[in-house]
């Protein structure tokens, strides 16, 4: 039922600016009004939730570690594992935003004969993710061309690159083809394992459909529905440079793929999307793990009475005198 849910939402979206489009006012509202909002609830999204975070307070350090941490010198520490110093956390930062490198050691388990408890590796999750993000950003450089007049050296050497093994005019790019096999391999995922789809929600069902939706209409505007470019440069150049104008030329298909990208930009804040920006701000990655090295103290303690030993033995002495003890004060 989640599954409908989300494929019926998606559904009423398309039908919604299929329609609103045929009439010039509401072509004007989505093509400049909504994609205007929808960048506003973007920025505006983004910087209260990290600013939310950012004030969170972390008096302990907890990164995640899986490796020595730095004691006695002649202890091997690892300081990849267990960084304890900015060199090393600024090193598995790297290692993590690019290339997923806790979810490249991501295990998974099972029940089998016995029954007993197997892991086993988890590397198509990771390989499907990785394509996935990188296909995404490499399309998002790729579409800066539409922005900007002339276009950039770095989208050109990117665009060559992509689309390197010509395959039929217009040029098929790699990218194009892996985004829509990783988001096809990440919905049957969550579809066919019975365990993931039981805790599968609307929410991540509207993503994947969201996605797979904006994928879908801009390679049908490129291999199959030509849409005058020159417009759309026009449009989008319009809305960069705040003077908005809806030329001729820009069809149906255009509109559907600029709403459901404005959808995305409005939906990207409140969404488990956001891990874009708070992956940079979780405590478990970006602190360094030296509380063996370094004594952290929780600001929020207020003062306690304590009872020393010398204290306690100064009460008891005598009664511990005659049960035989040895006393440290004497």
């Amino acid at each position: 039922m989640n599954i409908l849910y989300a494929l019926f939402v998606i559904t009423v979206l398309l039908l919604l600016v299929s329609i609103g489009v045929q009439v010039p006012v509401l072509a004007w509202f989505f093509g400049v009004i909504i994609p205007y909002i929808a960048i506003l609830i973007f920025i505006v999204g983004i910087c209260y939730r990290v600013i939310k975070w950012a004030r969170a307070p972390v008096p302990f350090r907890i990164p995640t570690t899986c490796g020595q941490q730095k004691s006695l010198p002649w202890i091997k520490s690892s300081n990849l594992e267990a960084p304890y110093n900015t060199l090393g956390v600024l090193i598995r930062m790297v290692l993590e935003v690019l290339f997923f490198r806790s979810l490249f050691r991501n295990t998974k388990q099972g029940l089998k004969d016995g029954p007993k408890l197997v892991y086993g590796s988890n590397y198509y999750l990771w390989l499907g993710a990785l394509a996935f993000h990188w296909s995404f950003l490499i399309i998002f450089i790729r579409h800066y061309r539409f922005f900007s007049d002339p276009v950039p050296f770095f989208v050109n050497f990117v665009q060559y690159f992509d689309g390197l093994f010509q395959i039929g005019v217009p040029i098929l790019y790699l990218t194009d083809v892996v985004i829509v096999a990783a988001l096809t391999y990440l919905f049957l995922r969550r579809v066919l394992d019975l365990r993931l789809r039981y805790i599968s929600l609307v929410a991540d069902y509207f993503a994947l459909f969201l996605l797979l939706g904006i994928v879908l209409s801009g390679i049908l505007m490129r291999y199959f529905f030509k849409t005058d470019i020159v417009a759309v440069k026009e449009l989008t150049i319009g809305l960069l440079s705040f003077h908005p104008t809806i030329p001729e030329g820009v069809g149906t298909l255009f509109f559907i793929h600029l709403f459901m990208v404005s959808v995305l930009l409005i939906y990207f804040p409140f969404s488990k999307l956001l891990h874009l920006a708070g992956v940079f701000l979780s405590p478990t990655r970006n602190l360094t793990a030296n509380s063996r090295e370094k004594r952290h103290i929780n600001p929020w303690n207020y003062p306690v009475k304590v009872h020393t030993y010398e204290e306690w033995e100064e009460d008891f002495k005598e009664k511990m005198k005659k049960a035989g003890y040895t006393l440290e004060r004497e």
